[in-house]
């Protein structure tokens, strides 16, 4: 009779958590369908209109995480984010390390629930010398995706992403 109570217990217990588990499931976090730029973000007009860095962002946050949804919306839960910093001088890789900045604000309404900031360096990698500015740029804005993805699992307020720890 015992083992019956405990079995029960266990049962329910498990039935209550998958029925948690689904409730969250189906909630997402809304991001923009491409992160602005701050307005002291020092991005030149080329790389702006050229890199399409504020779509790659969002679009990598979307590949790698399963809990995001692109569109419009802050009623609901949502990040509010912006492309804080980039230092991107032309010339490609000849012309030194590119990187690139995001911060953001985990927002359920008006409500924060925790924030980060972000930065990714580059060189351009493996054969960098014959990569351009955006193309340099587009590798820090795969690793920001990443960064943010993994930081949405568990957010903590103020989190240092990237090489910004």
């Amino acid at each position: 009779m015992v083992t019956l109570k405990r079995s029960s217990l266990t049962a329910i217990a498990i039935s209550s958590l998958l029925v948690s588990l689904n409730t969250n499931a189906g909630e997402k976090i809304i991001i923009p369908e491409a992160v602005p730029f701050g307005k002291t973000s020092n991005a030149t007009a080329a790389v702006k209109e050229k890199c399409e860095l504020g779509e790659k962002v969002s679009a990598y946050i979307d590949k790698y995480s399963k809990l995001v949804e692109v569109g419009d919306g802050t009623t609901a839960k949502h990040i509010d984010m912006e492309i804080s910093e980039v230092f991107a001088p032309g010339g490609g890789a000849w012309s030194g390390p590119k990187w690139l900045e995001v911060t953001g604000t985990l927002k359920d309404g008006t409500k924060e629930i925790a924030s980060f900031r972000a930065k990714r360096f580059s060189t351009g990698g493996a054969f960098g010398g014959f990569k351009g500015t955006c193309g340099i740029l587009a590798r820090c804005t795969k690793a920001l995706g990443k960064d943010i993805a993994t930081w949405l699992k568990e957010p903590t307020d103020n989190a240092e992403l990237g090489d910004a720890k």
